[in-house]
């Protein structure tokens, strides 16, 4: 159905969190495919999540937006949930930019941030019915039985490249650890105690089953939370969707700097 309405073959794919979607305005001579006109893929329930496929150039660089995501607490399967990223890579995506919005646990990552995610904790791998890792019967070659590790989930030589060109634009990063819980309630400050002992800097309830199933087709990844807030639990004032999208909304001049300089950096 896609291939019906364009022939552009993606370098890279996008996932835009809440807040970020309007990044994907940016690209050109655009091509935009709404998730309802796709066979199987998976409908977004979340305000700031607008559900489409925009296909444009952005920095001479060919690329695909995920414009908004599904999300497992919506009720979606982690097949369902991973299907864009299978999708984009036919397609011909070798890279996957992740963004996302994200609650601040350690001290030093405060609303405003941007965090560059050097690894993650999957909090949902241990849940009945939702291991990340479980294999179907027969093993499927997307998810295998025994999946091997890889030691680098997020590319240290693109994460290292974006430490620079934030630091070149005077752009807030920090390095940090990112835990995925499912949701989509938030956290009780117990939890985000416990997530902080386990070396967690920022919480929230996507991306990690993106990645996963990304490393998992080989694809190399870079991902960006936008720190919007206090982890629930930490915060004195009652957390709403709606405070995410204000400041996610107000990092996106900065998400775009960023990005565009990542994408500008990148060799052939």
């Amino acid at each position: 159905m896609i291939r019906a309405r364009t022939s552009f073959e993606p370098q890279i794919a996008m996932i835009l969190g809440s807040g970020l979607g309007d990044l994907a305005d940016a690209a050109e001579q655009s091509v935009k495919i709404t998730a309802t006109d796709i066979p199987n893929y998976p409908r977004s329930t979340v305000s700031g999540h607008r559900g489409c496929l925009i296909f444009g150039m952005l920095e001479e660089r060919r690329v695909v937006f995920v414009q908004g995501r599904a999300h497992l607490y919506e009720g979606h399967s982690l097949q369902s949930v991973t299907f864009p990223i299978r999708l984009v890579h036919a397609l011909g995506a070798e890279r996957l930019l992740v963004t996302n919005a994200a609650g601040g646990i350690h001290p030093g990552i405060r609303p405003g941030t941007l965090m560059l995610i050097s690894d993650h904790i999957d909090m949902v791998r241990s849940t009945p019915g939702f291991n990340t890792y479980d294999a179907p019967h027969p093993p499927h070659p997307l998810r295998p039985r025994h999946p091997s590790r890889r030691a680098h989930k997020y590319d240290p030589a693109w994460l290292e490249c974006a430490e620079q060109i934030a630091l070149r634009n005077g752009i807030r990063t920090q390095r940090g650890i990112y835990l995925w819980s499912q949701g989509p309630s938030y956290e009780t400050r117990a939890e985000v105690n416990a997530f902080r002992r386990l070396g967690a800097d920022a919480v929230g309830m996507s991306t990690v089953p993106e990645v996963e199933q990304a490393v998992s087709l080989g694809m190399q990844v870079l991902g960006i939370s936008s720190i919007t807030n206090p982890a629930a639990g930490l915060s004195k004032k009652q957390l709403s969707h709606d405070d995410v999208l204000r400041v996610g909304r107000a990092l996106q001049g900065d998400i775009e700097t960023l990005v565009r300089g990542v994408l500008s950096d990148l060799s052939d």
